[in-house]
């Protein structure tokens, strides 16, 4: 899949559902952002500005009008997932903006998001746009147990506080398919491998583990990853065993080659060195999500 592609979900069950690769970070199989063509038409996911034309091309090729637009949802305000927002509420001037409440005053006046966003994704911040910030009364705040009404789809809100402490995932209960955000890890489509997502600074090993048992309470038949796709849910319980198993080992291994290197700086680089992602995304990139990922872990480790 390239860069401003967009293909339909095809998942048996699954209807009316579209995902885009937004080109993240110059990157194909990165960062998706979703359009379900419901009666009340919603785009789920932002991408971080940069490209969000792609995502209003694609409302084009679907055949919804911008001005029939009527959700744009984003799952936390962590500009790969919401830096999009403000462009895509200018261009569909008839969305009501969904966002966690306790981020939302973060992208009516983004400066301080931008300012984290740059010291945790470090030189990554050329591929991105300053956000345009968004209204106020085009924020709708939701959180936990609010329902997105959608006329034939229902977008059900869970908190999954583990990744950032703004974040949570949407269930459309008709297509019985959950929007995880970073809850559910980081889906490698081509050697179908689950990956993990540990950014600075909100990073909580024990809340993603929970995170976990929120998606496997719901039991879907479509996981629909921001990085990177859907992915049909044959055995739940193996899905969510397996990312906790993979984010679990992560932690030791930076905790472990930590208490070897007692550096923080000599911690990232061995990690950024040795990281390997063959046939995936770019060297850049693979090197850039390893020090990111290292952060994180690190930070969560000095606040035990």
């Amino acid at each position: 899949m390239e860069p401003g592609e967009v293909n339909e979900v095809a998942i048996e069950g699954c209807s009316n559902l579209y995902y885009i690769d937004t080109g993240m970070y110059d990157t194909a199989g990165y960062g998706a952002a979703y359009i379900l063509d419901a009666d009340r038409p919603a785009i789920i996911e932002t991408g971080i500005g940069t490209n969000h034309e792609y995502i209003l091309e694609a409302l084009a090729e679907i055949g919804i009008d911008r001005g029939n637009v009527e959700a744009i949802a984003v799952t936390h305000i962590h500009l790969d997932h919401a830096g999009g927002a403000g462009f895509l509420a200018e261009a569909c001037p008839n969305a009501d903006v969904y966002v966690p409440a306790v981020g939302a005053g973060l992208l009516a006046a983004p400066s301080r998001l931008v300012d984290g966003t740059k010291a945790a994704v470090g030189e990554q911040w050329q591929y991105y746009t300053e956000p345009k910030p968004l209204e106020d009364d085009r924020i709708v705040e939701i959180d936990d147990g609010d329902t997105i009404n959608l006329g034939d789809h229902e977008l059900d809100v869970y908190d999954a506080p583990g990744h950032a402490f703004h974040q949570v995932i949407f269930h459309d209960t008709e297509n019985d398919a959950i929007f995880t955000g970073d809850a559910a890890g980081i889906w490698l489509p081509g050697p179908e491998r689950i990956k993990e997502t540990s950014p600075p600074s909100d990073f909580d090993l024990e809340g993603c583990l929970a995170d976990l048992e929120t998606i496997r309470e719901r039991d879907p038949n479509v996981l629909c990853y921001t990085h990177f796709g859907p992915r049909e849910v044959d055995d739940i319980d193996a899905i969510v065993d397996e990312y906790a198993t993979v984010l679990t080992e992560w932690v030791k291994r930076v905790n472990a080659k930590s208490d070897e290197l007692e550096d923080d700086e000599a911690v990232v680089e061995y990690f950024a060195e040795t990281a390997e992602l063959p046939g995936v995304w770019n060297e850049r990139k693979v090197r850039a999500e390893a020090i990111l990922n290292t952060r994180g872990v690190l930070a969560s480790l000095d606040d035990e």
